[in-house]
């Protein structure tokens, strides 16, 4: 079977279609490269995916809808995780346009050429982020989740209600994942738990919001991955489904973890949570327990230890592991 992964040469994107290649699968790829952050990060993971025989890198974008249909062409996709996206809730405040055409737009691109070509099942990645600044904890899916804090945020949801469209008029199946704070090796370098690793090991202040008095429900990416594969591997109609812990913790005792795995004190200034971001993220994950057999099993404590041994390493690896 082959499965069309977008982004798939980004954090999630590559985790993903490893776990796909290592069950036998056929993935083709489908990439930007763009710059939000450093390129040669996922040119790195798209060299190590071309070792298998069973994959297949693209290069382009899910805005150009010749390059979308010609992949459903070419390849006989038959599922897709779409995971490509203009990511990043702050960044996009700035750009609401790009994120739109990005986010909005592309994911129709997809939708529209999936549909057409009779895929047998249209995974959605979506964000956490747009249930904004909700007074209903845990986040659950029947949140209209209708008022989003910025661009990026109301980009995916509005990407949400598009695959419900495609599924209402064309019979696609689409299962929306809204994703909870996913991190762990390879993770993006804008990301709070890259930032916070290199700058407990070099010793550079770096702001934190509310004095780390903000709550996030963190996702091991292995958690993430094996739902993701479940909900590829499961028609469902119409779905939007939580894909996180449920046990959120306070940015504060996340700095303490990874305090304590590296034997250092991360140098930190307090700066007010901007409007973008809500105060918490907090996971009602009873429908893809439900629904995908949903089980994460990593706790973030556990998490960030994996994690700081990777960090560890590929600083050693790289040559800028202080003596």
């Amino acid at each position: 079977m082959t499965i069309l992964v977008t982004g798939g040469a980004g954090f999630i994107g590559s985790h993903l279609s490893q776990a796909l290649l290592d069950r036998g699968d056929r993935v083709v790829a489908l990439d930007n490269f763009n710059d939000y952050y450093d390129p040669a990060i996922k040119r790195a993971n798209a060299a190590r995916l071309s070792q298998h025989p069973n994959f297949t890198m693209i290069e382009g974008d899910i805005r150009d809808r010749d390059t979308v249909n010609a992949l459903f062409t070419d390849h006989a996709v038959r599922r897709v995780a779409h995971l490509a996206a203009m990511a990043g809730v702050r960044a996009s405040v700035q750009q609401p346009f790009l994120y739109t055409e990005v986010n909005l737009t592309g994911s129709l691109n997809l939708l529209d050429a999936a549909a057409r070509h009779h895929a047998a099942v249209f995974v959605q990645a979506s964000t956490s982020s747009v249930y904004g600044q909700t007074q209903q904890l845990p986040f659950v899916e029947t949140d209209p989740a209708d008022h989003p804090l910025a661009a990026y945020p109301a980009s995916k949801r509005a990407a949400e209600l598009m695959g419900h469209t495609c599924y209402h008029l064309h019979g696609l199946n689409v299962t929306v994942l809204r994703f909870f704070n996913v991190y762990g090796p390879a993770g993006r370098p804008d990301m709070m738990p890259f930032r916070i690793m290199n700058a407990v090991l070099d010793g550079t202040e770096i702001p934190i919001f509310n004095n780390g008095d903000i709550y996030r429900d963190w996702t091991y990416i292995d958690d993430t991955v094996r739902g993701v594969i479940a909900a590829l591997d499961k028609p469902l109609g119409y779905a939007v489904i939580n894909l996180g812990v449920g046990a959120p913790i306070s940015l504060r005792e996340f700095i303490d973890v990874i305090e304590e795995l590296s034997g250092r004190t991360l140098n930190t200034r307090s700066v007010p949570t901007p409007p973008s971001d809500p105060p918490i993220t907090y996971c009602d994950n009873t429908r893809a327990r439900e629904m995908l057999g949903f089980a994460p099993s990593i706790t973030v404590h556990e998490g960030l230890a994996r994690t700081w041994e990777w960090f560890r390493q590929w600083r050693i690896d790289s040559g800028t592991w202080p003596e």
